[in-house]
């Protein structure tokens, strides 16, 4: 370790070569690499990627799947029938099991392009661009609360705070845009679980997720305070300086690295953020097809554009979480609101794949669609009109870079009840996720209390049937 006077006397002859510039972060950051240990500097894949970027769309609040990418006609042939689970393991003895009422689907399927792939109205501009999407229709996952539902679908783990799965791959993998947070989240409301979805939990600090809240200032703070951006350059070099001076006697302290680090992140977000979030420069047609007017900077299609246009620039993982303008996709008194919310993400998720494909970016861009679970296929009286939660089976897709195409994979049974075909648990989701990132899933791991943690816990497989 170098003594303080050392470390003083390089910074000074840094600070001399780079004062005034305009490139004096990135410099500072590169010439004091050593000493800094930029916990997002890039770093090399377990094997050759797909992926450079990941695209995760959340719909939280439980999407129905019999109502959307699980056709089920012996559903609708039986509407009204009354099944039970009053003997299985699962629900031995639990009241309200005894007898529940099948519910058909308020929305009809029909095949969709080439592959012929059955999606239903509900979603007619995703089902439209159904040839490149890797359909999974037997997801089942380990709680039917929504908390720990979304927790465990983000971080492998149903009831303890863990790391995001966008914080360990920015862990994995680094950042190839220091101006950039690794990982970005889009999100104009809350979701459950909070703030834990895209936390970094025992991870270095740097790789929690950094929130964007769509609207008129997305991310508060961007404008600089100080007179001029070499004003700003030498407070940020002076602070650097204190800091890193403070840092040679707690090497092993990996907060104060990560805070070190965000003033650098955050200088050069000043510069490239409002510019990400600027869509003066694209075309009307661009702006169709995410269903945007001019001006406008709020919606799905602001979120799902803004990704894009993160994903360009080097982002690594960009999230984003729809909840509706009023209310999320948790329809337990009428399906209705599936109704109101679909065509807020359907047009955009659609014009996402096609803009992607437009610009070349579809080939290194993964694109997950997924919620926390499915919702009932069946419900506690014959005229019920929503759906309750369900986590024995729900559907979720994969798009983009090494996804195989015009593919559904699995299945659950005749009344979408269970997933009993090829059944893809969530961690087996993420271990797909991080394979496709050039991770493997049992490898990416982190010390911490005494053991070893992974993103996938102690389960997980790879699941090749929807790899290209």
């Amino acid at each position: 370790m170098n003594s303080p006077a050392q470390t003083a006397s390089r910074r000074g002859f840094i600070r001399s070569a780079v004062a005034g510039s305009m490139l004096m972060p990135g410099i500072l950051s590169e010439l004091l690499a050593a000493d800094a240990n930029d916990p997002l500097a890039p770093k090399p894949s377990h094997f050759p990627a797909k992926a450079k970027s990941v695209i995760f769309l959340f719909m939280s609040g439980g999407v129905s799947h019999v109502d959307s990418f699980d056709p089920k006609p012996k559903l609708i042939a039986d509407h009204g029938k009354s099944v039970t689970f009053a003997d299985h393991p699962e629900t031995k003895g639990r009241a309200g099991y005894e007898k529940l009422f099948l519910k058909k689907p308020d929305w009809k399927f029909q095949p969709r392009g080439k592959s012929g792939i059955e999606v239903s109205d509900m979603f007619p501009h995703i089902g439209g661009s159904i040839d490149d999407i890797a359909l999974i229709r037997s997801m089942h996952t380990s709680h039917s609360n929504h908390f720990n539902a979304t927790l465990g679908m983000h971080t492998g783990s149903f009831a303890f705070a863990r790391p995001s799965i966008g914080s360990w791959l920015s862990y994995g993998l680094g950042t190839s845009n220091k101006n950039l947070p690794s990982f970005v989240v889009l999100a104009p409301q809350m979701p459950y679980a909070g703030t834990q979805v895209w936390a970094s939990d025992f991870l270095p600090g740097a790789h929690q997720g950094t929130r964007v809240v769509p609207g008129a200032e997305p991310v508060a703070n961007l404008t600089r305070r100080v007179p001029t951006q070499k004003r700003q350059e030498m407070e940020l070099e002076a602070l650097k300086a204190i800091d890193e001076a403070h840092r040679v006697d707690r090497a092993d302290d990996s907060q104060l690295a990560a805070r070190i680090r965000s003033f650098e992140t955050a200088f050069g977000m000043q510069a490239e953020m409002p510019v990400a979030f600027d869509f003066a420069a694209e075309t009307d047609g661009t702006l169709g097809l995410y269903g945007l007017k001019r001006g406008q900077n709020s919606g799905f299609g602001w979120q799902c554009l803004a990704a894009r246009r993160l994903v360009e620039r080097g982002v690594r993982f960009v999230e984003l979480i729809h909840t509706g303008s009023s209310g999320n996709w948790d329809s337990h008194g009428d399906m209705g609101d599936h109704g109101r919310l679909a065509p807020q993400v359907d047009l955009p998720v659609a014009g996402l794949i096609a803009d992607l494909k437009r610009l070349g970016l579809f080939d290194s861009t993964l694109i997950v669609w997924t919620t926390e679970f499915g919702r009932t296929p069946f419900n506690n009286t014959a005229e019920a009109k929503g759906r309750e939660h369900h986590h024995w089976g729900f559907s979720s897709w994969l798009a983009g870079a090494g996804v195989k195409r015009g593919v559904a994979y699995g299945a659950t049974d005749e009344y979408g009840i269970r997933a009993v075909e090829k059944p893809v648990h969530v961690h087996d989701f993420q271990a797909t996720i991080l394979h496709l990132m050039g991770m493997d899933h049992t490898k990416l791991t982190y010390r911490h209390g005494g053991r070893d943690y992974r993103l996938t816990d102690v389960a997980g497989e790879v699941v090749r049937g929807v790899l290209g």
